[in-house]
């Protein structure tokens, strides 16, 4: 099984969420479209602006939480103003 980290940002709101999946066309579709209560459904649409596989979950887990820190913060803020999405 493959897991993926994943960036989403929503430009209309200016919001980033950092996100782990093993599924993740599912996890997007969610995100914008099925899901009915959570953070995300209040600042949609989501675009996801970057991602990675891994093929061992807890390293997966283990990216996840180093995006979620300030200087995973700074990497994303520095991603969207590039233009990286």
């Amino acid at each position: 099984m493959t897991y993926h980290v994943y960036v989403l940002f929503s430009e209309a709101f200016d919001k980033i969420y950092v996100g782990f999946t093993s599924d993740l066309e599912a996890r997007l579709a969610s995100h914008n479209y099925l899901a009915k209560k959570g953070w995300t459904i209040k600042f949609r649409p989501w675009v996801l602006i970057y991602s990675e596989k891994f093929e061992d979950k807890s390293r997966a887990l283990k990216r996840e939480r180093e995006l979620k820190s300030a200087r995973g913060r700074v990497f994303i803020r520095e991603l969207i103003a590039s233009g990286t999405k």
